[in-house]
């Protein structure tokens, strides 16, 4: 069987975005590498109980513009008004606008949050979180 190892993005600030995933997302740092084959500096990030990780690699001689709603990935919690009230006190812009209007409504519960170079990021309420 086939198993799902790992996301790439490029990032423009290697250690802002850690500490950013780190900070607001619960990441930790899996490895790091200051020079890969080509170059890059590649550090890949765990979220704790996952296998799958999300690697973040910089290179300064790249260029990064992500157009806006090329691509996200989806992060599950346990309770999205709690995370979003804490995102949102952390300056982070929570969207779509009236956010917390919608979460009263019924059905899914989901919120995008844009990390420092503008990848989306979903948040989605999953009790099994």
């Amino acid at each position: 069987m086939s198993v799902f190892l790992h996301t790439r993005v490029r990032v423009s600030d290697l250690d802002g975005s850690i500490k950013w995933y780190c900070d607001h997302l619960g990441f930790v740092v899996k490895s790091r590498s200051d020079k890969s084959p080509d170059g890059n500096q590649i550090v890949h990030l765990e979220l704790p109980g996952n296998v799958h990780t999300l690697e973040l690699t910089y290179s300064p001689d790249y260029e990064l513009n992500v157009p806006e709603d090329l691509m996200h990935f989806a992060i599950g919690v346990p309770d999205l008004v709690d995370c979003c009230d804490t995102l949102e006190k952390a300056g982070l812009e929570i969207w779509p606008d009236g956010w917390r209007a919608q979460f009263t409504s019924g059905g899914m519960k989901m919120a995008f949050i844009t990390d420092p170079d503008g990848y989306e990021v979903e948040l989605l309420e999953r009790k099994d979180a």
